[in-house]
């Protein structure tokens, strides 16, 4: 980046902590008292009292102040924030509209940082999770058999939640800390059992940090494709485990693309997308209500929150949707446009993957390799089952998959 001169660098954006003006660095504290407008939270603005500029606060939603903002190219403006202005804060939000060369950010220790430091927890070895704005179910897939989190909180049920959750979940025994107010006079660190949890007045602004206890009986959200059929709620439309495995690795889910799952029934392959990792987006397309309010809750329960349920019926509920980089097609594919819509909307590379186990979507997968090339393969599995006294091995239907490649 070529040398900016500080003239040009009309936005402050200043980490502001618990212990207000005394934490501020001397360049900040100058930026701050520079500018003829700041902007934050009531909390915030509280803490760095006194100031001389106009000051305003967030609208809600926060983004609806952006503009605001932006308008002020040029002119002297401050934006406080909590800590780390660019650790899940509003800095990287006001960079993606106002030129880098434009800024100057002067930040603090986050959040994670300060609960690291106040544990003796390596950073680059806990999961740090925002739950701030998000949703609480997404947590679910980090909780793993000795795993440590730090998880940002909503507010002060965030903590009572995640040992609700975690009891739910065969890990009682995990211990949770609660740190409050960190950095400033009002800090307090309280730990306790998720079994049993029952810290009360916790602040509102607090950290969560568990260490997982996982007990034998545990449901943890396996780190591999193909999920225990357990774990789904399903009307029998649902791609089985083995299966969804070779189709997720035809998939080949690549950080932050996004997927398309047509006729996603019990919606296991959207959600075992998004699973493959944090960045990754799913759009499951769903005719029926009642499977897609069983897919809402499928995901839920496998920490995929945020899979974006379409309800209707393709070629036409896919017109408007975001462009995919990959479609799988799990029922319709023999419906007159649907493969048509989706090989349209995908960009050079992209994948398509669709599953037959009738003949007549089989024929139509062969017609769709003569014509467009890629590859085909049939997948047989079968399962022991009690035979009398004895066992033997029972076949499931054959599943036919046409992987295509758009060049």
């Amino acid at each position: 980046m070529p040398d900016v001169s500080p003239a040009r660098r009309w936005l402050s954006i200043v980490g502001i902590g618990e212990d207000g003006r005394d934490g501020l660095s001397p360049a900040a504290a100058a930026a701050l008292d520079a500018a003829e407008l700041v902007v934050g939270g009531a909390r915030h603005l509280a803490l760095a009292a006194p100031l001389r500029a106009e000051t305003t606060t967030w609208p809600s939603p926060i983004a609806d102040g952006y503009a605001a903002i932006e308008a002020r190219r040029g002119r002297p403006t401050c934006v406080l924030a909590t800590g780390d202005p660019f650790h899940y804060g509003v800095g990287a939000e006001l960079a993606r509209r106002i030129p880098a060369d434009e800024i100057a950010a002067y930040p603090q220790p986050s959040a994670f940082s300060l609960a690291a430091a106040r544990l003796g927890w390596s950073l680059p070895e806990v999961a740090c999770v925002s739950l701030h704005g998000r949703s609480f179910e997404r947590i679910a897939p980090y909780f793993q058999p000795g795993a440590r989190i730090l998880a940002l909180s909503w507010d002060e049920t965030t903590p009572a939640r995640l040992a609700a959750l975690l009891a739910e979940r065969g890990m009682g025994g995990s211990e949770i800390v609660v740190l409050e107010a960190m950095g400033g006079p009002r800090e307090r660190v309280r730990s306790a059992h998720a079994e049993g949890f029952a810290l009360e007045g916790v602040d509102p602004l607090n950290t969560v940090a568990i260490a997982i206890a996982a007990g034998p009986d545990a449901r943890v959200v396996p780190l591999a494709p193909g999920r225990d059929d357990a774990w789904y709620e399903t009307d029998g439309q649902l791609t089985k485990a083995e299966i969804r495995a070779v189709t997720l690795a035809a998939l080949a889910p690549r950080a932050g693309g996004l997927l398309w799952d047509v006729g996603a029934g019990s919606g296991s392959i959207g959600i075992e997308w998004m699973l493959a990792h944090p960045a990754n987006r799913a759009i499951a397309v769903e005719a029926r209500a009642d499977r897609a309010a069983r897919i809402a809750a499928n995901a839920a329960r496998l920490g995929t929150p945020d899979l974006r349920i379409v309800e209707g019926r393709a070629p036409d509920a896919l017109a408007g949707l975001p462009a995919p980089d990959a479609v799988f097609i799990g029922g319709g594919a023999t419906v007159p446009g649907v493969v048509e819509a989706a090989w349209a909307a995908l960009p050079a590379g992209g994948r398509i993957v669709a599953n037959a186990v009738t003949i007549e979507t089989e024929a139509r997968l062969a017609a769709l390799h003569g014509e467009l090339g890629g590859a085909m393969r049939r997948i047989a599995v079968s399962r022991l089952e009690p035979v009398g006294g004895m066992h033997g091995w029972r076949p499931a239907m054959p599943v036919t998959q046409w992987i295509g490649v758009k060049p």
